[in-house]
C-alpha cells in the first residue's frame, strides 16, 4: 500500500513552506519519527519527522521549490508490503512501485487523486486537502525560477523546461555579455517577507512613541568583571544584555502597561503578569525576535544562559514557531552593531521595545569630578495608546538604577 505524506500545517497561520533538504533518498527504509526534510517557513526552519514506517518511493519537490500546505511531500511504501517484496528489487525499482516517470521532475511524478483523500493524521498537524493542478502561487515563482508550470502545451509535455541547443547568435538580445547586470531581483520571501510585513503592521497601528536616555554604567561593568572571575559562575558568561534583561523583568513589574496588549476587538488593554522576553537577533535569513517565556522567573545566570541558547538557535536557523509568538517585551541590543542607539519598532502586540547602545568610555561627571566612564544610550519606543511620557521614564530610570548600580536592585524586589 502507498501512503503519501502531504506537508502539514506547521501553524501560525502558515500557508507555505520551501523545501531546504531531504535527509531521504528515493528507496530509503524510514521509522516512525525518522526525520525526513528540513523546511523553512516564513518565519523558522522546521524538521518533519515520518508518520510512517516503510520504504520511500516517491519524493515529490526539489530542494528549494516552494510547496504549499496539503502539496504532496513524500510518498512511501508502508512496512507490510515493504516486507513482501523481493529482497532483489533494487532502489530504482522501489522509485517506480506507484510511478513509471519518477525520474521526470518533481512535478511530473505527482499523482493525480481519483478522488478527494481522506485528512492524514500526522505527528506535526494536519495538511489541506490535496488539489488538482497547480496553485497560482507555485506558477509564478516557477516562472521566476525559469521552468516552464505543468500546463499543456504545443511545444512539449506538461512539466517539461523549454530549451533550445542553439547558441544566441551575437548581437541577439540572449547573447552572453561580459557587461554586469545593472539591477538584481530578490524574491520577497521567507523571514524578509513577514519582517516587512509585521513592521508596516505595528507602524501603522500603534501610534509610536520614543524616549532617550544616557547613563553611565561603571557599575554594571565592575560587577560583570567580578562575576567573570567568580569560580562559582566558571559556567556561564553572563554580558550586559543579560544584565539588563534582568533589569528590565524587575522594572516591568513597576511599570505594567509596558508589558501589556492593546486589545482593540475587546475594547481592553490586557496586563501580562509574566516576562515573555523577547531577543532581536540578526540572521543570515533576516531578523527574528524570538522570546524566553517567563524571563521574570529566572536568576541571573539561568536567564544569561537562555539568552545564549535563544541567539544560537535562531542563527542556526531552528527557531521553533512557538518561540515566535507570544511575547510580550522586547530588547534590541543595537551595541551588537556597533551603534550608540536608534529608534526601534514595536512588535505587533507589544507595547514596549528597549535598544541598547554600545559602551563607549569617555568623560563623564563623577563625584564631582570629571573622569572616564563606561557611559551607553537606552532608547525606548512605546504604544503611547497604553504608555504615557511619565510611565516611560519610570521604566528608563528604573533600568538604569540597576545598570548604574546593581545593588539598588535590593529596592525593586
Amino acid at each position: 500500500m502507498i501512503e503519501t505524506f502531504r506537508l502539514p500545517d506547521l501553524g501560525e497561520g502558515l500557508t507555505e513552506s520551501e523545501l531546504v533538504q531531504w535527509h531521504v533518498n528515493v528507496g530509503d527504509t524510514v521509522e516512525l519519527n525518522q526525520p525526513l526534510a528540513e523546511v523553512e517557513t516564513a518565519k523558522a526552519i522546521v524538521e518533519l519527522p515520518s508518520p510512517f514506517a516503510g520504504v520511500v518511493s516517491v519524493l515529490h519537490a526539489e530542494p528549494g521549490e516552494t510547496i504549499e500546505v496539503g502539496a504532496n511531500l513524500v510518498s512511501f511504501e508502508t512496512v507490510t508490503d515493504a516486507a513482501a517484496r523481493p529482497q532483489t528489487e533494487t532502489a530504482s525499482d522501489a522509485g517506480a512501485i506507484s510511478l513509471t516517470d519518477a525520474e521526470a521532475g518533481p512535478q511530473a511524478r505527482e499523482p493525480v487523486p481519483a478522488a478527494p483523500a481522506a485528512r492524514q493524521p500526522n505527528l506535526v498537524g494536519y495538511g489541506a486537502p490535496a488539489t488538482v493542478g497547480t496553485h497560482p502561487v507555485r506558477r509564478r515563482r516557477a516562472a521566476a525560477r525559469g521552468v516552464q508550470p505543468d500546463t499543456p502545451s504545443a511545444g512539449g509535455t506538461p512539466g517539461t523546461p523549454r530549451t533550445s541547443s542553439a547558441p544566441d547568435a551575437p548581437g541577439t538580445p540572449g547573447a552572453q555579455s561580459e557587461t554586469p547586470p545593472r539591477t538584481t531581483r530578490i524574491p520577497i520571501r521567507g523571514v524578509r517577507k513577514q519582517t516587512a510585513a509585521a513592521m508596516v503592521a505595528s507602524a501603522f497601528t500603534a501610534p509610536h512613541a520614543s524616549a532617550w536616555l544616557t547613563i553611565d554604567v561603571t557599575g554594571a561593568t565592575t560587577l560583570l568583571r567580578s562575576l567573570g572571575d567568580d569560580p562559582a559562575l566558571a559556567g556561564h558568561r553572563i554580558g550586559l544584555l543579560a544584565l539588563t534583561a534582568k533589569a528590565v523583568c524587575l522594572a516591568l513589574a513597576r511599570t505594567p502597561n509596558l508589558n501589556a496588549t492593546w486589545d482593540e476587538p475587546g475594547g481592553e488593554i490586557v496586563q501580562h503578569h509574566y516576562v515573555n522576553l523577547g531577543i532581536a537577533v540578526a540572521t543570515d535569513r533576516g531578523l527574528l525576535v524570538p522570546n524566553i517565556k517567563d524571563a521574570e522567573r529566572m536568576p541571573l545566570p539561568e536567564l544569561s544562559d537562555a539568552l545564549g541558547a535563544l541567539a544560537s538557535t535562531a542563527r542556526s536557523g531552528h527557531t521553533q514557531p512557538a518561540a515566535l509568538s507570544g511575547g510580550t517585551f522586547t530588547i534590541t541590543n543595537f551595541g551588537a552593531l556597533g551603534l550608540e542607539g536608534g529608534t526601534p519598532i514595536l512588535n505587533p502586540g507589544e507595547s514596549g521595545i528597549l535598544g541598547l547602545g554600545a559602551v563607549r568610555r569617555q568623560p563623564w561627571e563623577h563625584q564631582g569630578e570629571i573622569a572616564l566612564q563606561d557611559v551607553l544610550t537606552l532608547s525606548l519606543s512605546f504604544d503611547h495608546r497604553l504608555v504615557d511620557g511619565d510611565q516611560a521614564a519610570t521604566f528608563l530610570r528604573d533600568v538604569a538604577g540597576v545598570l548604574g548600580e546593581p545593588a539598588r536592585v535590593m529596592l525593586m524586589v
